[in-house]
This record gives C-alpha cells, structure tokens and sequence, in this order.
C-alpha cells in the first residue's frame, strides 16, 4: 500500500474479513498476467492471493469509480450466480446500473435493442462468465474493471482486482468493500464510523433465501 495515502490503508478488521472469506484462496491453473498478484503456490497446486494487493486495487477501482460525475454511468454486470445479489445491492448503494443474469448480446453495441446502454465504465464479476460485456464494452473504448481469480484472462481488462470470485463469501465481501470505499472518497459516510450496512446483505443467500450469519460482519 505504499502507493496509497496512509488513510487508505486497510484496517486489522479489513484483512481478518478477507481471510475469513477465503479471499486468498485462488485456483490450480494461473494466468501468466495473474502471476504478480499471486503470494505463493501450495503443496496442494492452489494458488495464494496476495490481499494486500487486492485491497490496493480494491481502493484503485473506487477511486475511478468515484470520479464518475453521474453513478448512473457505471454499469455492474455478473453472470456468475453467487455474484448477482452482490451486484445488484452495489448498485443500490452507489447509484449505479446493474446487470445480473445473462448479458444481452448488444447491450453496448447494438442501439436498437431494448436494453441498449451507454456507460462509461462497467465492473464485471468474472471475466470467464462476463466475457461477451468485456469484448463489447472493448468495441466502444469503455474502461473495464474485472474482480478476477489466478485463472481469468485479463485481455481488455484495465484495473483488476485480485479475489477469489468464485466464492460467496469472498465476492460479496469484496463488492462490499468496494461500495463502501467509494462512498467514502464521495463523502457519503465517514471513515471514523463502521458503515451501518452489514456485509450479510451482499451474500448470495441461495433458494431458501436465509440470512448468513458471518462472525465478521457487523465489524468487517
């Protein structure tokens, strides 16, 4: 975090959230561009993730997205199931669009279809689940934010941030830190008070629809 002001550093709490999520936890297979994100290989051939820089790119990506004049710009998209509720509760926090489910071929190239967008900045969930976004939004120049595991191709992708996303844990915790960071560089709530919103809320909470009880939640 070197790069960063120290006020933008991560809290004690903010890293013990991370491991209790599994944040850390990659995969088997690396990407050659994942390579100086990842901590160490296991005995096992699982991959460790550096949190460290996760969380430098964690405050990169809200710093670009607090930037953006109008929220409504920026367009949130996850295909990945355990994603989608994380995704759509960003939204509703930042102000910003949401597409959870399956992506609309055209929705940023063809004007003509219903659901035709023109944002200025798109966060996707997973660059395997959301490829067809990530090559659209490469069509018409607009800048691509990725949460991506050892094993995501990075191509057209500008700001990564390195998680396990194939956890639900993992990639609510991070949509959470990322809301909350960048209502924080906006003013919204102060860094001198735990954000009111439990981490719980982001979580893919499965058919049942229950509440998941995190021992990190409240103070995450």
């Amino acid at each position: 975090m070197s790069a960063s002001p120290a006020i933008l550093a991560p809290t004690e709490q903010d890293i013990q959230a991370l491991l209790a999520a599994q944040s850390h936890i990659g995969t088997k297979n690396l990407n050659v561009h994942m390579q100086p994100y990842v901590w160490k290989r296991r005995a096992d051939g699982v991959h460790i993730i550096n949190i460290g820089k996760t969380y430098e790119k964690l405050v990169l990506a809200a710093r670009i997205i607090a930037a953006i004049e109008n929220p409504a710009d920026i367009c949130v998209v996850s295909a990945r199931p355990y994603g989608q509720r994380a995704a759509l509760k960003f939204a509703n926090y930042t102000g910003a669009q949401a597409i959870a489910g399956r992506f609309t071929p055209g929705t940023f190239t063809n004007y003509i279809t219903r659901t035709f967008r023109e944002p200025r900045l798109i966060i996707v969930t997973d660059p395997h689940t959301d490829h067809q976004a990530i090559k659209e939004a490469s069509y018409v120049n607009v800048p691509i934010i990725a949460f991506a595991d050892c094993d995501a191709p990075l191509k057209f992708v500008d700001v990564v941030i390195p998680t396990n996303n194939k956890g639900k844990h993992a990639i609510g915790l991070a949509y959470w830190l990322l809301a909350r960071e960048v209502l924080r560089l906006r003013g919204t709530i102060s860094r001198s008070e735990p954000w009111s919103v439990m981490v719980d809320m982001f979580f893919y909470q499965g058919e049942w629809g229950g509440n998941a009880n995190v021992e990190w939640g409240a103070d995450a």
